[in-house]
Formats: C-alpha cells, structure tokens, sequence
C-alpha cells in the first residue's frame, strides 16, 4: 500500500517493531523530557503528558503496555488517573513515582492496584531496571506468540 504522500510504507522489522507504548504524566516538564527518553531508547513507543486529564481521554482511546504517574503532592491529584488505567486494563503496570514519599498516597496508589511507588529522581539503571521489571509479556501474549 502507498499512503497520499507517495511513499511505501517500510517493511516492519525488528527496529522498526517498538517493543510496548507507554503513557506517561508529570506535571515536572523536565521529569517528562528525561523518562520519555529513556523509554525511548529502550525502544518503546511513548505519549507523554503534563496534564492528567488529556493523559485520561488519551487512554479511552489507546491501549498502554506501560503507565507511568506523578503523584505530584501528598494530595495525590492524579490517583484517578491510576484507578481509570486499571479499570481499563488491570494487568497492565502502572507506576507511581513522586518526589514526596507521603505514606497515605503509597497506601491508596498500592490499593489501586499500582504495580510500584518509587521516589523521583531515579537513575538510569533504576528507571530501566523498573521498566522491565514490570514490563513482561502476558501469560495469553505468550502462548499465542505475540511475544
């Protein structure tokens, strides 16, 4: 198939497959800047917002492999964001990271169902290591070999 532009398509390969999407939101633009990076290195096809409402009508429409949230204050405004994320899709990880450890937030984000709350900075080698700790092909993704 030609698109309007005239161009083929490319054939789909291995480097041109990305390896998830992910879907973040930070209302810290750098923060959103540095981990859209490095899942992007990682190979993951990524949409990134600041606001958490544009992040939601996003997820109505776009299936994720990866969520990642800024709790943002001890209020923790974006726990809906969360909770919509695993109401859509319960096996997919969704991750909370803040930059103030407040327990009361830890507790409702975990009884969210988040799969982690991790404390904002984080190296290279710890966001990685978060990344494919919680992204792992599903049991059915598996046997039908979309692995």
């Amino acid at each position: 198939m030609i698109p309007s532009n005239g161009k083929p398509h490319p054939i789909p390969t291995e480097s041109f497959v990305p390896r998830g999407r992910a879907l973040l939101v930070d209302e810290n633009e750098e923060d959103l800047k540095y981990f859209t990076t490095l899942l992007g290195r990682m190979g993951y096809s990524v949409r990134a917002f600041v606001h958490s409402l544009e992040a939601q009508r996003c997820l109505e429409n776009e299936h994720f492999d990866f969520v990642m949230v800024s709790q943002g204050s001890p209020a923790f405004e974006t726990y809906h964001l969360v909770e919509f994320a695993l109401a859509r899709d319960r096996y997919t990880p969704v991750v909370v990271v803040t930059r103030c450890l407040h327990m009361n937030s830890y507790l409702q984000a975990m009884h969210l169902g988040a799969s982690d709350y991790l404390e904002k900075p984080m190296s290279t080698q710890e966001f990685e290591r978060v990344v494919t700790t919680h992204c792992k092909p599903r049991q059915d993704e598996i046997s039908s070999g979309q692995a």
